[in-house]
């Protein structure tokens, strides 16, 4: 049975951050992630705010280095199923590898797969704006950069199978079940948007040129899905385009009266985003209050409202569509009391982040603590937010609640280090990092 100091559950910017510090001081980290490449979410996104920096040039290096860190072992397209805590330094774990399909160790990434494939589909990583091949990488900046077989698309026509030039299809394989023992766990699992399609009066999922914030940072990144800003009814060049912020947070109706802490921000980086690409283009944001609570935050949006960027203090109560795909929304002004009608030929909803409770299940024989929205629960959330009430069981980033990039790497980076001092209290030994 394998043995490793560190399980860390959850390969987005957090679970790698945390596993490079950790296998950095020369801990034996194993990193599992449930989706076919390690990056999650960040990876996806445009820019981050409130710099504009490129998201993906701060993520590849990280993916890149985690990939081939000595120390770090990194499974993909894996799902952490039972943790069992057998004593002090000891977790025994459970997780089911999911087949690809392809053999990793003989796949070359040509891609020869997925041009042969006559297969196509939404597309996962572009969240269904366009489509993939049953045979497939993820994505340009995938990690690993190795293809899987969409089997549940496939028509087993073979002709991946006959193009592969290392022959490393494998139709015959079969999930795998594999045990090892964890000295300590990290919980890095993330968060889950709020699906759009339950706030009804929306539209999205209805009307075509309703999208959710992440479908926008899709179309704002540089390998965008159409390569320029299109509206995906028709492929016009949207001019009249609105932001629905509080999308699933703060809505008792929908059972999250929390704040997202992120909405506010990345709305107004799209919106800058689009004003810089689309000049001409109206843009506006209907909120209910903007929170610019960060190092830079204000600045951001004074320099959004410099930029002519519209800020309209106002309740969306329902979206319609119009015969040419155009959107007319109702609006209630918070400072008047008046109702406006406001047509848009592309809208954005301003998704909240929510939780994904499932990792309570994983823990077996221990009663893992969530708050009240499902997050995991710190045994202080302002003393200490990444010390979990199991002894050995660390959490980071958005897994303990809703957050932005930097202060997700700083709990990080406090949970790898909280981790080592658990480490050294249970004996492990480091080994050399070359």
């Amino acid at each position: 049975m394998e043995n490793y100091d560190v399980l860390v559950i959850g390969g987005g910017i957090t679970g790698i951050e945390s596993s490079l510090s950790l296998g950095d001081a020369g801990f034996r980290v194993l990193l599992v992630e449930k989706e076919p490449s390690i990056g999650g979410v960040m990876a996806q996104l445009s820019k981050v705010f409130p710099t504009t920096d490129c998201a993906a040039c701060i993520t590849t290096p990280k993916m890149a280095e985690v990939s081939h860190h000595p120390n770090i072992k990194v499974m993909t397209y894996c799902e952490v199923k039972e943790i069992y805590k057998e004593g002090e330094g000891k977790f025994r774990v459970k997780i089911l590898k999911k087949p690809r399909y392809v053999k990793e160790d003989a796949c070359i990434g040509c891609q020869r797969c997925e041009f042969a494939c006559p297969i196509y589909v939404p597309k996962e990583y572009e969240f269904g704006l366009i489509g993939r091949k049953a045979a497939y990488i993820p994505s340009d900046i995938a990690s690993p950069r190795k293809a899987l077989i969409d089997l549940d698309n496939c028509t087993m026509c073979g002709r991946c199978e006959r193009a592969c030039p290392t022959e490393a299809i494998d139709f015959l394989q079969k999930p795998e079940e594999i045990e090892l023992e964890v000295k300590s766990v990290i919980i890095a699992t993330g968060f889950k948007i709020f699906p759009a399609h339950l706030k009804r009066e929306y539209g999205y999922g209805e009307f075509k040129n309703v999208l959710h914030a992440l479908e926008m940072e899709r179309i704002l990144a540089p390998t965008r899905p159409y390569h320029w800003i299109l509206r995906p009814s028709d492929g016009k060049i949207p001019d009249r385009i609105a932001y629905v912020l509080c999308v699933g947070s703060r809505d008792k109706s929908i059972g999250n009266p929390a704040c997202s802490r992120v909405c506010c921000m990345y709305s107004i980086k799209q919106a800058i985003l689009l004003s810089a690409a689309l000049p001409i283009a109206d843009i506006t944001i209907y909120y209910m209050d903007i929170r610019a609570y960060g190092k830079g935050f204000e600045e951001f949006y004074n320099t959004a409202i410099d930029m002519g960027i519209m800020f309209v203090k106002g309740r969306v109560s329902r979206i319609d569509e119009l015969e040419n795909g155009d959107l007319k929304l109702r609006v209630e002004n918070m400072e008047d009391g008046s109702v406006i009608d406001a047509e848009h030929d592309l809208v954005i909803l301003a998704t909240g982040l929510i939780s994904d409770p499932s990792i309570k299940d994983v823990f077996k024989n221990v009663d893992l603590q969530l708050d009240p929205y499902g997050f995991v629960n710190p045994v202080s959330e302002n003393t200490n937010p990444v010390l979990t009430n199991v002894k050995g069981v660390f959490v980071a980033g958005c897994a303990a609640g809703p957050k932005d990039i930097p202060d997700s790497i700083v709990e990080a980076d406090a949970a790898a280090a909280q981790c080592m001092d658990y480490l050294y209290e249970v004996g492990a030994k480091i080994v050399e990092v070359r």
